[in-house]
């Protein structure tokens, strides 16, 4: 398989998962009314309170079986983020295959660099 359409198919399965996440979690919303103990207009206030911190991965994996609106969309978001995550991953194993050492040096600095951002950099500017 070519190298392109390997990254190509990642980021089209990625980015359709997300969309049918996003868009099932906004239907849910609205036919719940509201979700996760939030009303709709305070969850579309544009000063709420209410962001991602709030839900770590586990509640909002154990949300997904009571149909809560709000985890969908919020995995139909981490979703999204991790997909070029995963292609950085991808074009590491292929060049791995093909012993490019060169190219595997430079996406392992680029996914480091990526897990620093995601992972340490957030913990450093919390106040």
């Amino acid at each position: 398989m070519n190298m392109n359409y390997a990254v190509s198919y990642v980021l089209m399965a990625g980015v359709i998962a997300s969309l049918l996440l996003l868009t099932t979690g906004i239907i849910l919303l609205f036919l719940n009314g509201g979700s996760n103990g939030f009303s709709i207009s305070s969850i579309s206030r544009t000063d709420t309170h209410i962001n991602s911190s709030q839900f770590p991965v586990s509640a909002v994996l154990s949300g997904l079986s009571t149909y809560q609106g709000l985890d969908f969309i919020l995995l139909g978001l981490m979703v999204l983020i991790a997909t070029p995550v995963v292609r950085v991953l991808l074009s590491v194993l292929i060049f791995l295959y093909k012993r490019n050492w060169l190219y595997v040096a430079i996406t392992l600095i680029v996914f480091i660099d990526l897990m620093v951002a995601v992972f340490v950099v957030p913990g450093l500017l919390v106040h």
